[in-house]
């Protein structure tokens, strides 16, 4: 019998398509391909359908045929390096924009970086929210926000904050934006992910405020890409979702 990493690399070339790895038996010896192509077959079929489970909004606008079969070899570039599936994928952006059958469609590698990120969010780390009190007593020109771990910005270059909002329920009516968003996605007090599009100086506010700057700081950077740009809006949606966390001075 080979050593464990050995057959562990064995094991999964053999899913693949290579040959049987060393040590598997079956009642009939005629039986171990068959029995071993059933299980072949099924871990394809499982990881197909974790990789949709992860990205409904890639199947949605590829058909769920094409997403099978595309699928299947993404999952041979890109094996889950964990147990954990909802983990696997980040990889996959990047596959759709080098995939040839989908050169035609160079937004979906963007929509795949929302869901993926959307993922994230939702299985971030459990932080409570800060006291709204202790934020409006805060001085602006001191205090650093610290944001939710769910907290994510996205430059994109389609626009595929309103692609991925349409195809939502009920998006459908929704009218497509033209050019480059930023995405903000972040995980709400009650479990929900939504995706919001943001302007420049949002965007600008949040990286500063990320990056550990003062809010002072993070508004001037703000104002210096958008003129008159005002927080308000931003921060309001920012209390209001749980993802202003703590404010240290």
């Amino acid at each position: 019998m080979p050593a464990h990493p050995e057959f562990v690399a064995q094991f999964d070339a053999a899913l693949r398509g290579g040959g049987l790895p060393l040590g598997l038996t079956a009642r009939r010896a005629e039986e171990v391909e068959r029995r071993f192509a059933v299980y072949r077959n099924n871990v394809a079929v499982s990881l197909s359908q974790a990789l949709a489970t992860r990205f409904p909004v890639i199947q949605r606008l590829v058909g769920e045929t094409f997403f099978a079969a595309m699928a299947r070899i993404y999952a041979e570039v890109d094996r889950p390096k964990t147990p954990v599936l909802h983990e696997w994928g980040e990889g996959f952006a990047g596959f759709l924009g080098g995939f040839p059958p989908l050169a035609a469609y160079p937004y979906l590698g963007d929509v795949a970086r929302i869901e993926y990120a959307r993922g994230r969010a939702f299985h971030a780390a459990d932080v409570p929210p800060i006291d709204p009190a202790r934020l409006a007593a805060a001085a602006p020109d001191r205090v650093r926000l610290i944001l939710h771990p769910s907290v994510t910005l996205l430059a994109l270059v389609h626009s595929a904050v309103s692609i991925w909002a349409r195809n939502q329920p009920g998006g459908e009516v929704l009218s497509l934006a033209t050019g480059p968003e930023t995405a903000l996605v972040l995980r709400e007090v009650g479990f929900a992910v939504p995706v919001h599009a943001v302007r420049p100086g949002d965007a600008a506010l949040l990286r500063s405020v990320q990056a550990g700057e003062r809010l002072a700081t993070a508004a001037a950077a703000a104002q210096r890409v958008e003129a008159g740009h005002d927080p308000q809006d931003l921060l309001v949606l920012l209390m209001r979702a749980g993802a202003i966390v703590d404010a240290r001075e």
